[in-house]
C-alpha cells in the first residue's frame, strides 16, 4: 500500500498528472491575460494544452552535431526534478512528502532543470543555443541569492517562534506557524521578502523581461532553437509546470494556514492563490514591460530583491 501510495503521489497527485494540469492552465490565464491588459482577446485558457500535444504529434529531429542521448534526455530531467519538486510542497495541511530539510531540497531540485536547460543546448551544438547557454548561467547567478536569503528570512521567522531560535528549513513547519499565528504576508518585516519573491519568480520561470536565455526575437529560443516534437514538448511543460511550482511555494510561504480542513478545497484554494500569484507577479510585468539586457538582469537582482531579502532578513533577525 505504501508504495501504491507513492506511485499515485508521483504520477497523480500532486505530482505528474496534477502538476501538468494546473501548470498548462496557469499558463494559458497568464496568456490570457496579459492579452487583456494589451488590449487583445487573446488566446482561450486552454490553448497551452492544445500546443503540447500538437507538439507530441510532431517529430523529433536531432542535429547531426548534436550528442544525442544527452540531447533527448535533457527535458526529461528536467521534469523529474520538477515533478519531484512538487511532492514536497505543502498545501495548507496535505503535503506527500515532509521532511526536516524540505527548502534544502527544494532550492537544489529547483535549480536541475535550468541545469537541463543548458545541457539540453550544449548537446545540440548550435551558437544560438552557446548564446543562451551563457545567459541562462547569468540568470541563475542572478537569482539564487536573493531566493536563498528569502527562504533563510521564513526560516528564521519561524524558527524564532517554534525551533528556539533555530533556522527551520521544514515547509510543514512553516505552515504550521501560519496556522498558528496567521499568514506571513501579514507579518509587516516579511512584506520586503514577499515583494523579492514576487521579482524572483518571473526569472525562474523564465518569463519577460527576464528570459534572457531563450529571447525568441534575439536568440531564436537559444537553448531550444534545435529542439522539436516530444523534447521540445516537454521542455515547454517543464516552464508551466515551473510556474505553477513557484507561485505555488510563494503560497506555502507567505499566503498559508489552517485551510478549511477539506482537501479539495484547499487544493481548489491553493490553485486560485497560484493563479492570482501568476497575475500579479509574471503577468502584469510581461505585459507593461520589455525584456531587460543581460547585464542589467544582474544589476537589478542583486541589487533590489537581494536588498528586499536582506532587509526582511536584518528585521526577522531584530525580533520584529
Amino acid at each position: 500500500m505504501v508504495v501504491l501510495s507513492y506511485l499515485f503521489y508521483v504520477l497523480v497527485f500532486p505530482g505528474l498528472l496534477f502538476s501538468t494540469i494546473v501548470g498548462l492552465i496557469l499558463s494559458g490565464i497568464d496568456r490570457k491575460v496579459v492579452a487583456r491588459m494589451q488590449k487583445r482577446i487573446g488566446p482561450p485558457i486552454i490553448q497551452p494544452f492544445y500546443d503540447f500535444f500538437k507538439l507530441l504529434g510532431k517529430e523529433t529531429i536531432v542535429p547531426r552535431t548534436a550528442s544525442r542521448k544527452t540531447f533527448l534526455y535533457a527535458p526529461v530531467i528536467g521534469l523529474l526534478a520538477l515533478v519531484t519538486v512538487a511532492l514536497f510542497i505543502p498545501m495548507f495541511k496535505f503535503t506527500a512528502i515532509s521532511t526536516v530539510a524540505d527548502i534544502i531540497v527544494i532550492i537544489y531540485l529547483l535549480t536541475i532543470p535550468a541545469v537541463a536547460l543548458i545541457i539540453g543546448g550544449a548537446a545540440s551544438g548550435s551558437p544560438y543555443a552557446g548564446v543562451g547557454i551563457s545567459r541562462e548561467m547569468v540568470a541563475i547567478i542572478s537569482y539564487e541569492l536573493p531566493l536563498v536569503i528569502v527562504l533563510l528570512t521564513i526560516g528564521k521567522k519561524v524558527g524564532m517562534a517554534l525551533n528556539n531560535g533555530a533556522i527551520t528549513f521544514s515547509l510543514s513547519q512553516i505552515v504550521n506557524y501560519q496556522a498558528q499565528y496567521g499568514p506571513m504576508i501579514t507579518k509587516w518585516s516579511l512584506i520586503p521578502a514577499a515583494i523579492a519573491l514576487l521579482l524572483i519568480i518571473p526569472i525562474k520561470v523564465g518569463s519577460v523581461p527576464f528570459d534572457i536565455a531563450e529571447a525568441e526575437t534575439e536568440i531564436c529560443e537559444g537553448p531550444l532553437v534545435e529542439y522539436s516534437g516530444v523534447p521540445l514538448a516537454i521542455f515547454k511543460l517543464n516552464h508551466a509546470i515551473k510556474m505553477f511550482i513557484m507561485t505555488s511555494l510563494f503560497v506555502t510561504l507567505f499566503l498559508s494556514g489552517k485551510g478549511t480542513g477539506i482537501l479539495i478545497v484547499d487544493i481548489l484554494l491553493q490553485v486560485i492563490l497560484s493563479a492570482i500569484v501568476v497575475i500579479v507577479s509574471i503577468s502584469t510585468l510581461k505585459a507593461i514591460t520589455a525584456r531587460l539586457k543581460v547585464e542589467q538582469v544582474l544589476k537589478f537582482f542583486w541589487t533590489y530583491p537581494t536588498a528586499l531579502a536582506l532587509l526582511s532578513l536584518i528585521l526577522v533577525w531584530m525580533g520584529f
